[in-house]
């Protein structure tokens, strides 16, 4: 998978209104046009068309007539003022560099290249401090050739030369690449080891999410391979390989098979959705939501040959302290419900 075909995959916010409480029915091709400078009816219809109008974050057509408090968001797949890239003296956990490549682990919390409302901050604002004249993609991202989620930690190969660049960019789209991610999803998996195939693309009922299409009539193809590794009766801990790299792929194959992420709030994975109904259980579902306040997932293991010397390099990842303490709860809670 090209880095364009990644970039495709994400919205950006560049407009948000909420309506007043004296809001009279208006189409919304009509309300916006009184907040837009120099928008058109056309090019808000042909937006509206396209999916990037969200009302209350779900599409709507131009006649859809706007009420009191409704929040609407006009959606580009283009960051707003994606060129203000400012060098940041943030602070890198850097696995391996050499002059074509660096591998680092990047922390929870981070967001890897600016957008709205992460202009600062982003990974890429600490890579163009650390290297001076760093590749652009085809997006304009400085030596990025993938990514990961913000709330999603681990391993990221970034190029530092356009050879680089263009060599780790055809092996993610001939998948030659090697990408391990951990993750606790809700459920007991009954299976040992498993496959989940099935088109990927952007939710057809909200723009935030990403949805399976099994019978591929949207979205690109997907395959995410996985194996169990310990469970806990109500969540199971598993190790996913990613032969495609999808927009939110672990996140939506998981859901699609009724094993939503443990608290990916995006999939509604911060709702308890297995267990019992006892007050205690509950509890100690919201402690184990308040120890690892994030999807449970990381991006463990990457693997990729070096463009110059050839060679086949691996790199591992330590879990990260919140996920570790997640796990070790549910261990705890599990031999305590066997006595």
């Amino acid at each position: 998978m090209s880095t364009e075909e990644l970039e495709q995959e994400e919205f950006y916010e560049h407009f948000r209104y909420v309506a007043n409480e004296g809001q009279v029915p208006l189409r919304v091709d009509k309300f916006l046009m009184n907040f837009i400078e120099n928008a058109t009816r056309n090019k808000i219809q042909q937006a509206a068309k396209a999916g990037n109008i969200l009302v209350n974050d779900i599409p709507v057509k131009s006649n859809y007539k706007v009420k009191p408090k409704d929040v609407v968001r006009v959606v580009l797949a283009h960051p707003p003022h994606e060129n203000l890239l400012v060098a940041e003296d943030i602070p890198l956990d850097i696995l391996f560099e050499d002059d074509q490549v660096v591998v680092v682990n990047k922390p929870a919390g981070m967001v890897v290249h600016p957008g709205h409302g992460n202009y600062s901050g982003t990974l890429v604002n600490g890579l163009i401090h650390h290297i001076e004249n760093l590749p652009t993609n085809s997006n304009e991202r400085p030596g990025l050739v993938h990514r990961i989620d913000k709330d999603t930690s681990g391993l990221l190969v970034i190029a530092k030369t356009e050879f680089a660049m263009a060599h780790l960019s055809k092996q993610f789209f001939d998948r030659t690449t090697e990408r391990l991610y951990y993750a606790l999803v809700w459920g007991n998996i009954e299976e040992d080891e498993g496959t989940i195939e099935g088109h990927i693309g952007r939710s057809l009922k909200n723009r935030l999410q990403m949805s399976v299409f099994p019978n591929g009539e949207f979205g690109k193809p997907a395959i995410t391979h996985f194996k169990v590794l310990e469970r806990f009766n109500y969540v199971t801990l598993v190790q996913c390989k990613l032969e495609t790299g999808r927009t939110h792929q672990i996140r939506a194959h998981f859901k699609h098979i009724g094993h939503t992420l443990f608290n990916d709030e995006r999939y509604g994975g911060d709702a308890i959705l297995k267990g019992t109904t006892f007050t205690k259980y509950k509890q100690f579902v919201e402690n184990c939501f308040k120890i690892l306040p994030r999807q449970a997932l990381h991006a463990k293991t990457l693997g990729f040959e070096h463009p110059t010397t050839h060679k086949f390099l691996q790199f591992d990842s330590e879990i990260p302290q919140d996920m570790l303490d997640c796990l070790e709860k549910w261990r705890t809670y599990t031999v305590n419900q066997k006595e």
